[in-house]
């Protein structure tokens, strides 16, 4: 079928609107046509080449729409079904199997490989060259897109698809560090290091689980006003002094978690030193040089008993998570809508520009 997608075809280069070709569902896979995309800073650190992915291609992964047809084999969804479309996964290997499929054996070829694992592309340009896709199962940046059984989510009928799709990522992998990676108990106490959606998200995560001290690090003074509205007890300014110090002046004895959305070494550093014993560091920022590492003490991370934890996706199984994340929201417990912006889909570079000043927290594309 005939689709329009945002193609981007060199590296940092723009997003271009173009006229594309989609096949047909294949066995276990699903046609969706799009109501919404979430803009994540994924999709711009692939476009930018810190997670290789081949070009020209069409990226995006946190969409939402309704499911237009189904392949051989799909019993999970039917046509007219509300959808919200998440990672991929194979459903075999003994992460699927451990019900962690945030963790698949073969997550990098099913999410980042630009194909299916055949070596095929659902899309295709005008002339029948072959574009990259299938970026986290999906690639949500057009008007249709083919998904498989194992990354559509089924939703209520009454779910807002004009805003849900960030569900299926980047707030998923926020709240589920906290709520999954973490099982924060209540009482215990978190430092949130990145005020962008990620970060809010696990402040929200934090509020469902009843935290004592969700502290957010974030530079932008509109973002920790709105940290503060989510249900953050205290933000900081890093630009405001020594960043170990201003965290143990607000809980002196160190907190429980470190929670780092920003990949930046310097500030998880910093951070770290402000753990209590037995307190627990999880990285999910993905930083700007694929090299970049950090250091911690050896012996006082073993006098201490810290921990330090890779976080993938918020250890989500999206079937029963983003479930439970839309019914938190309907009881008014979960306001992530509150960190949304929706543009037209055809705004999508000036959308990359209000993120990249600070200017919007989470922007959604919506199809007109």
């Amino acid at each position: 079928m005939d689709i329009t997608a945002a193609v981007v075809r060199s590296t940092s280069g723009d997003f271009t609107i173009e006229p594309l070709t989609l096949g047909s569902p294949g066995p276990g896979e699903v046609l969706v046509q799009i109501v919404a995309v979430g803009l994540c800073h994924t999709d711009l650190a692939t476009r930018d080449g810190v997670i290789p992915f081949p070009m020209p291609a069409v990226l995006g992964h946190e969409g939402s729409g309704r499911v237009v047809e189904v392949g051989p084999g799909v019993t999970k969804v039917r046509a007219g079904d509300p959808v919200a479309l998440s990672f991929s996964s194979c459903g075999k290997c003994p992460s699927c199997a451990a019900e962690s499929p945030a963790y698949c054996h073969l997550f990098m070829p099913l999410n980042y490989a630009g194909a299916r694992l055949d070596g095929t592309s659902p899309l295709s340009s005008p002339s029948g060259a072959q574009i990259g896709g299938v970026f986290f199962g999906q690639s949500s940046f057009a008007t249709h897109a083919i998904a498989g059984e194992r990354n559509v989510v089924k939703l209520p009928e009454d779910a807002p698809l004009d805003i849900v799709g960030p569900l299926g990522c980047g707030i998923q992998t926020g709240a589920g560090a906290v709520m999954r990676s973490f099982a924060a108990p209540a009482g215990s106490s978190i430092v949130v290091l990145g005020g962008g959606s990620v970060g809010l998200s696990a402040v929200l995560g934090a509020v469902v689980r009843e935290l004592a001290h969700i502290v957010v690090v974030e530079p932008y003074e509109s973002r920790r006003v709105l940290a503060l509205e989510l249900g953050a007890t205290a933000v900081i300014d890093p630009a405001a002094g020594e960043l170990t110090e201003q965290i143990r002046a607000i809980v002196p004895d160190g907190v429980d978690y470190v929670f780092d959305t920003t990949g930046r070494p310097d500030v998880i550093e910093a951070a770290a030193a402000a753990l209590t014993n037995r307190g627990t560091l999880g990285l999910v920022g993905v930083p700007n040089d694929p090299a970049a590492t950090f250091s911690l003490n050896i012996i006082t991370t073993m006098i201490q008993g810290l921990t330090v934890k890779g976080i993938v996706e918020g250890d989500s199984d999206p079937d029963t998570f983003l479930p439970e994340l839309l019914a938190l929201y309907a009881d008014g417990r979960f306001p992530f809508d509150k960190m949304i912006t929706k543009l037209p889909f055809s705004q999508i570079n000036e959308a990359v520009e209000l993120q990249h000043r600070g200017d919007a927290v989470k922007v959604v594309l919506v199809h007109e």
